[in-house]
Order: structure tokens, then C-alpha cells, then sequence
């Protein structure tokens, strides 16, 4: 069985990535979709809570997990029998640093590949820091995050009241 993983920290899920897993799953038996943390980056969801808006954005789709990673990326792949890591690359930018990253987790782990996929033009430009950028400018994000991840930013990014101090802080500008 061929399984693959889609990592990344997803905070918050948007389209591109429901558009990179799901045309994942149409090349593997299995993906793995890992919630990550990122330690460089501003947290709005919970780890918990990311993975279930990804759980609620991918609903139908039948050879898809779930799964928080805990540590190495490439350690997490080697324990649950990962073949290949699948990573959207939207720009010139995002190739040099995920070769990178490909190139260690090869290291660390000799029996993983990467591949890369080109993301639909429509998400060519969607990114989580841009969607919160633009989240706490008050502007309209509908049209680049599922459903289920709008309500829930929403709720916590207005929970009290329009403020836009309190907003900016939540989300990290």
C-alpha cells in the first residue's frame, strides 16, 4: 500500500491545502494528513482544533487520516509506514525552502521521497499568514478557507466583539 503524508502546521486550513490532500488522495492509497506545530509562526488554532477543522473540511473523502505529529516529521513517516511526503509548491520561494526540507528528511529517514505538486491557479496566492493578515484588516476571507474554518474563526476572532485591538492579538499583527 502506497501511503502518503501532507504535513504542515495548517493555521489555519485553507483551500490550497484541501486542493493539494485531495488530489493526494487520488494518487495514493492512503494520505496522512499531519497537523504540525510550528514554533516560528503565531498560533490562532489549537492543534486540536486545527485537526478537526481539517476532519470537518475533508469529510467524504474515505482514504484520508487525520493525525497530529509529535517531533520529526520524518520520524513520524517512518512510524506510520509513509512512503512519500507530498508538499504544494506555489512559488520559486517555497521550492527552495521545501527542497530543503526534503533533502534532511531523506537523510534522516532513506526510505522517504517528496514530491511536489503545483498548486491550482486559483490558490496560487492563499497562504494561513495571509489569510490572518487579511482576517484582521476586517477584510473577506470566505472565498480561500472552507466552511467549517470560517465559522470557527469567526467565532474566536469576534468572540468579543468587533475589537479590533483584541482581533490583531489573537492573530499575531
Amino acid at each position: 500500500m502506497k501511503i502518503a503524508l501532507c504535513s504542515g502546521s495548517f493555521d489555519p486550513v485553507t483551500n490550497g491545502h484541501i486542493d493539494i490532500i485531495t488530489r493526494a488522495t487520488k494518487l495514493f492509497d492512503k494520505v496522512i494528513v499531519g497537523v504540525a506545530e510550528n514554533h516560528d509562526k503565531v498560533k490562532l488554532f489549537t492543534l486540536g482544533e486545527r485537526r478537526e477543522l481539517l476532519i470537518e473540511s475533508l469529510k467524504g473523502i474515505y482514504n484520508v487520516d487525520v493525525m497530529i505529529i509529535d517531533g520529526l516529521v520524518s520520524e513520524f513517516a517512518k512510524q506510520n509506514k509513509v512512503n512519500v511526503i507530498v508538499r504544494g509548491i506555489r512559488s520559486g520561494t517555497d521550492y527552495d525552502y521545501e527542497l530543503r526540507m526534503s533533502l534532511v528528511n531523506k537523510k534522516l529517514n532513506h526510505n522517504i521521497e517528496t514530491i511536489f505538486l503545483a498548486p491550482d491557479p486559483n490558490n496560487m496566492c492563499i497562504s494561513s499568514s495571509l489569510i490572518k493578515q487579511i482576517a484582521s484588516l476586517n477584510g473577506d476571507i470566505a472565498d480561500f478557507i472552507p466552511e467549517a474554518v470560517l465559522c470557527k474563526m469567526n467565532k474566536k476572532l469576534y468572540k468579543g466583539g468587533r475589537n479590533d485591538e483584541s482581533r490583531r492579538a489573537i492573530i499575531g499583527n
